[in-house]
């Protein structure tokens, strides 16, 4: 924090900016690259345009903190079983018709954020608590980098490892620096159309794709991978076969898919909940393109939810919901009975969280 320069209370001086030759501030954080006047905000509401430069609007200012399972972010090869601090500010850079954290990613009430807390107190809540790591979510953590950045730097001073859950929307000047203090991220794929994209969400797949690619090729952070399934917009076979292929030629077979059920929420309630069946049937179609670790979500579906050995397809990690079961890895994180080790980062035992959740204030 030190580091920031302050504007005022909950507001700094960001990065990623650079002024236009007709004065406009145009931001470089995400692909939109909003060019700004002065007093103007950028399309995710947060980032807005002054005198000096770009400032972040939120920066400490949450939506809430709440104790989850690792798994509900969701990530199933990133610590089984362990607690983890989990907060959102508002706003997002993506517009999603079918955003079901909408409360929250499409507010522009700043005001509303009435939880307050500096990197360090987050970092020593989590601590305090428990907690195996903290996530950054609930809405796009790009929007407030500097924020997570420095609550992630304060994390890892405690021990803790750190999560992003996010839509991927960041430019190529912004990703080394958003994600060097990160330990994994769940990327959320929305679909594997630019019609989707542009229809549905008023962005790109381009720059999602090119994300995934560079955090697969360039860095050390655990990814996985959360496509939601909407009926008639993005479930179709050929769709699932064309992702499955670009999935294993640019991140190979071993990072995990998650297959996830829609709800009608937002703008589109019009549209029916994904079948369960949808989900089944998509998650065969990855597992025999190639990938190994694919899962269901959203509904209660205990063998799309475990984990299973990519080589002799032994049930490694049972999971009923958020709840787990049989723990068939060594203590190298390896199947206890061919010895193939399981793509991900494990501890030698499991933790033992469970699925409740847990609101706490910072």
């Amino acid at each position: 924090m030190s580091s920031r320069t302050i504007i005022s209370p909950g507001v700094v001086q960001g990065n990623w900016w650079h002024r236009l030759a007709d004065g406009r501030i145009q931001c470089d954080l995400c692909p939109r690259y909003c060019k700004l006047k002065d007093g103007q905000r950028g399309f995710c509401f947060v980032r807005q345009a002054r005198d000096d430069g770009i400032a972040l609007t939120s920066y400490g200012r949450a939506s809430g903190f709440c104790i989850d399972p690792i798994e509900k972010k969701p990530l199933n090869h990133f610590y089984p079983g362990t607690s983890v601090l989990s907060f959102g500010t508002a706003g997002c850079n993506l517009g999603c018709r079918f955003c079901q954290n909408w409360d929250i990613s499409k507010s522009k009430e700043v005001d509303r954020l009435t939880d307050w807390a500096a990197p360090e107190a987050v970092a020593k809540a989590a601590a305090d608590a428990g907690c195996h790591s903290i996530a950054f979510t609930y809405n796009d953590p790009v929007i407030f980098a500097e924020y997570a950045i420095d609550c992630a730097l304060a994390a890892h001073d405690h021990g803790l490892k750190t999560v992003a859950v996010s839509a991927g929307y960041i430019t190529p000047e912004a990703r080394p620096a958003f994600f060097e203090h990160l330990d994994a991220a769940n990327i959320d794929l929305k679909a594997f159309t630019e019609q989707f994209y542009h229809r549905l969400c008023f962005a790109a797949l381009g720059p999602v794709l090119d994300t995934l690619t560079w955090l697969k090729q360039e860095t050390e952070v655990w990814i996985e991978v959360t496509t939601l399934l909407i009926p008639g917009q993005n479930d179709s076979e050929d769709e699932i076969d064309r992702l499955c292929d670009w999935f294993l030629a640019h991140l190979g077979p071993d990072v995990p898919l998650h297959l996830t059920a829609f709800h009608p929420d937002f703008k589109m309630t019009d549209v029916p909940a994904t079948p369960p069946a949808t989900l089944i049937r998509a998650r065969q179609q990855a597992r025999a393109a190639g990938l190994h670790h694919v899962y269901t979500g959203n509904v209660h579906d205990s063998a799309g939810q475990s984990t299973y050995c990519a080589t002799c397809d032994e049930q490694l990690i049972e999971r009923d919901w958020y709840r787990l079961g049989d723990w068939r890895l060594d203590a190298q994180g390896r199947c206890t009975a061919c010895h193939t080790p399981l793509s991900g980062r494990f501890d030698p035992a499991p933790g033992n969280w469970g699925p409740h959740r847990q609101q706490i204030k910072i």
